[in-house]
């Protein structure tokens, strides 16, 4: 391993414990779906005991480490601190394609890995660093889906799709055009069959119609031959324990309140009853369900009144309050126990500021 000028003799190496990471390769980029899409890059990360493992980190959690590392390290660092050169980390991107952003940032994340792991040994032992490369337990509990950066180059092999009797298999046909809302949910015509994959729960069903993939309404459709099983309790992803088995979704409904009427809307995502979204992130996924950029998020209170979430906190008092309030409405297992109800910024006719 050849080592630039600025790092450590090869005795300080030596000193090191296995478990210090000395390189460090982005082998893929995953797609995260929930109340926003984003993309995390999967590392494998190589120790100088010669294990490897794979982490998997968000552009974010480079930036955040960046930053702690100029505080400690660079020449504006306190008086009497060492110092050293950091490598250049690639800035932030605000517009744009987010799969293209992140394709384009290997390389550089690449390189800065690199140089960041040639550093000192004393940076290297730093725990700023040590935390970064450190699997955690949910970096192994995650499944990789291709590492197709770590494959190597192979011949194409022309396969032959086996010819199967797609009319034999539980289908459906869509009675009413049905547009999904978010890559999760799938877009149907009238007169489409669908081939069902699944029951997700007692309301939505998962399948496939022209080569596309996703989850729709049962009432949009009618069943032609059901999928087996279909009267089980526990088809639609929750278990009698209450918890969602893998690959099934949590529902949120939401409500744009317009002085023409209420568009109501169940928005389907990847992400646990347990888990609580920010302010930022519900706030993005409502302006693009419903296409309106100026809007405010609210909530109703147990008095009935709505009540507007304005940060983090806000959100947090909504899930308290929905514990209270949740237990007397009837909901699917798999459906949060808060809603969200969405006004226009502006409107602030929808308070009840009597007194």
């Amino acid at each position: 391993m050849s080592l630039p000028q600025q790092l450590r003799d090869e005795s300080d190496f030596d000193q090191l414990p296995d478990n210090i990471p000395v390189t460090a390769t982005i082998a893929d980029i995953e797609e995260k779906k929930g109340f926003i899409v984003y993309f995390i890059f999967v590392i494998e990360v190589k120790t100088k005991g010669n294990s490897k493992y794979l982490i998997y980190r968000r552009y974010r959690q480079f930036f955040a480490l960046h930053q702690s590392l100029e505080l400690k390290y660079s020449s504006e660092a306190p008086t009497g601190s060492y110092t050293c050169q950091l490598p250049v980390l690639p800035g932030k991107v605000f517009m744009g394609n987010k799969k293209e952003i992140a394709e384009s940032r290997i390389p550089e994340l690449n390189n800065y890995m690199k140089r960041l792991l040639c550093l000192p040994t004393w940076v290297l032992l730093d725990d700023l660093i040590r935390m970064f490369f450190y699997q955690t337990e949910l970096d192994s509990q995650q499944v990789p889906r291709a590492l197709r950066r770590l494959r190597p180059p192979t011949r194409r092999v022309k396969t032959v799709k086996s010819k199967t009797d797609l009319f034999s298999a539980p289908r459906a046909e869509a009675v009413f055009d049905f547009s999904g809302s978010g890559r999760l949910e799938l877009s149907l015509k009238a007169g489409d069959v669908i081939f069902l994959l699944r029951r997700v729960n007692a309301d939505w069903l998962e399948g496939t119609v022209r080569d596309k993939t996703g989850i729709f309404p049962e009432s949009f459709v009618n069943i032609i031959k059901p999928l087996p099983g279909s009267d089980s309790d526990e088809e639609g992803g929750a278990s009698r324990n209450g918890k969602r088995a893998p690959g099934s979704y949590s529902c949120l409904r939401c409500y744009l309140l317009q002085p023409e009427g209420i568009d109501t809307r169940d928005i389907c995502v990847e992400e646990d009853l347990s888990i609580r979204p920010s302010h930022e992130d519900l706030l993005s996924r409502m302006r693009d369900v419903f296409h309106v950029e100026d809007i405010a998020l609210n909530y109703r209170d147990p008095m009935g009144d709505l009540i507007r979430i304005l940060d983090n906190e806000d959100v947090a008092l909504m899930v308290q309050e929905s514990k209270h309030t949740g237990s007397k409405v009837k909901r699917p297992v798999n459906q949060y126990p808060w809603e969200l109800l969405v006004t226009h910024a502006k409107d602030l006719t929808v308070y009840n500021t009597e007194y």
